[in-house]
């Protein structure tokens, strides 16, 4: 399995603060034993390409932005972005973004 890697970014605010609280107890329910950071320096962000905050990223793409995800969502996004990080071989036809678009870019 590559190493993982799960950030927060954002400015520091209580929205920015509650995203990685929540984010780091549904990692702990789904036993994903990888640290997660907060980072508050904003041009990490902009490098990404993404202008609001916070951000959830995983393996150094963008997967949620914005507040108010509900604890589903996160749990969504971590689910099925770590487990398609795992398959060293996958064999479908379809390519995944892993980034906030959706798939859609």
């Amino acid at each position: 399995m590559k190493n993982q890697s799960i950030q927060v970014l954002g400015s520091g605010c209580p929205t920015c603060k509650q995203l990685f609280e929540t984010t780091k107890k549904i990692a702990k329910e789904l036993n994903i034993d990888t640290e997660i950071e907060y980072i508050t320096d904003i041009s990490k962000m902009i490098e990404m390409g993404v202008m609001s905050s916070p951000v959830l990223a995983i393996n150094g793409n963008p997967v949620l932005t914005g507040g108010g995800h509900s604890d589903d969502k996160i749990k969504e996004k971590l689910s099925e972005t770590l487990s398609d990080n795992k398959e060293e071989n996958d064999d479908s036809d379809t390519d995944y973004c892993n980034c906030s678009c959706d798939g859609k870019c």
